[in-house]
């Protein structure tokens, strides 16, 4: 199934939102990140269930552990085999084995072993399969349309968001750990199918590198960063707004929310605030397509991010905190989608894969491993402080891409 010819194609010159091929590749995408979302509540569910806090916070972090490890290895296989083969491959490999996890939990009951094994495959084939999915999308829109696709792209990941959890619950509810990680198992396998349907385009002549060892190849696409003066402070500018924004706005707005008292409902309402910015930001993009001065955007919003996060601790009521919530999703968004239209459009359809690993590896594989020590901190400090000095990386990030002037004045193509 993996090793379907692809045969050259021409990209239709039409907005990508109305692009049949794009749409069926934003519906793949939708379907397998909506699997996502279930697998990750199904995974804590059952560690919760099995263990302590303590081990329950361990074994949903594993996975990030291969991905940090790996995930530049996987850019490599993505641009030597092609983006569609390895996603529809390693997207296959994951449905298996989340199916398999949902036959031996039916089958022995959660145990921890059981589901920290389960968390680190699932990082491993992570590992290949997020290079890949984000190195996609070059090949299937013209240049042109970038913009618009990470639009389209951002808007299916708030799907995902705010689906996932009542699919998780329900699944749960009705089959219990083993039914909710079944459903994850058929929503990533259903967009198996439909990536097979994709036209993608082969790359031209003059694109095309020889095969050579994994580490050759991985320092030929660290050359190609290196040598492009928008690609080389870029994903330092992502590297630096990911250290400081996955934090503050994954576990810090847990600790956040029980230390205001706002409950479960409250902490609701924030991360509501934050996925309709989010999701605002991700369709003016998607209906309006290209930005003028899309560098500069990008490190205005990403300047303006960093205030709002170092806000969102100082706020006392959910009201407030709801809208400063929902101004960054919109920041957060619109820096997001634009950061990522400018890395596929500076490294090329030929670099696309190991040009995403390294962009993304502090978002998929690092962050998550600093969520201890964010909790150590707001244990010993409070929110107030973590969330500053997590708002002053992001502010770092916002100035060294307002100081390039490459990035500064980089433009995506028309």
């Amino acid at each position: 199934m993996t090793a379907t010819a692809v045969s050259p194609v021409s990209v239709p010159e039409r907005a990508a939102h109305r692009d049949p091929n794009v749409l069926r590749w934003l519906g793949a995408y939708t379907s397998s990140a909506i699997g996502d979302s279930v697998y990750f509540i199904a995974l804590s569910w059952a560690a919760v269930q099995a263990g302590t806090p303590t081990q329950a916070g361990i074994v949903t972090a594993a996975g990030a552990v291969p991905r940090a490890l790996l995930m530049l290895g996987g850019g490599v296989v993505a641009d030597r085999y092609g983006p569609r083969r390895v996603v529809v491959g390693s997207g296959t490999a994951r449905c298996a084995l989340v199916l398999a996890a949902a036959g031996l939990l039916l089958a022995t009951g959660p145990g921890l072993w059981t589901l920290g094994v389960v968390a680190v495959l699932f990082g491993v084939v992570d590992a290949v399969f997020l290079p890949a999915a984000g190195a996609l999308p070059v090949r299937i829109a013209a240049p042109a349309q970038l913009a618009r696709v990470q639009g389209m792209r951002g808007f299916a990941v708030r799907l995902a968001t705010v689906l996932g959890g009542p699919l998780g619950g329900l699944g749960v509810a009705l089959g219990g750990t083993a039914g909710a990680f079944g459903l994850a198992a058929l929503l990533i396998g259903v967009s198996l199918p439909v990536l097979l349907t994709l036209r993608v385009r082969e790359l031209p002549p003059e694109d095309r590198t020889e095969r050579d060892a994994v580490l050759a190849e991985l320092r030929d696409g660290f050359r190609r960063i290196g040598r492009d003066p928008v690609l080389r402070v870029l994903v330092v500018v992502i590297a630096l707004g990911d250290l400081g924004f996955v934090g503050p706005l994954n576990l810090g707005l847990t600790l956040l929310a029980e230390q205001r008292g706002w409950g479960s409902s409250g902490m609701g309402w924030v991360l509501g605030g934050f996925g309709l910015g989010a999701g605002a930001a991700s369709l003016l993009l998607t209906v309006r397509g290209r930005v003028p001065r899309a560098g500069l955007v990008l490190a205005v919003a990403e300047s303006a991010g960093a205030l709002a996060v170092g806000g969102l601790a100082q706020v006392p009521a959910v009201a407030g905190a709801a809208a400063v919530a929902l101004l960054i999703g919109l920041l957060a968004g619109l820096g997001g989608a634009l950061s990522g239209a400018l890395v596929q459009a500076a490294a090329g359809p030929a670099y696309a894969g190991r040009v995403t690993s390294a962009s993304t590896l502090v978002s998929f594989g690092v962050a998550p491993l600093t969520f201890p020590l964010v909790g150590a901190a707001v244990e010993r400090w409070g929110t107030g402080p973590v969330f500053t000095v997590c708002a002053a990386l992001c502010a770092l990030s916002g100035l060294l891409a307002l100081c390039s002037g490459a990035l500064r004045h980089a433009e995506l193509p028309r």
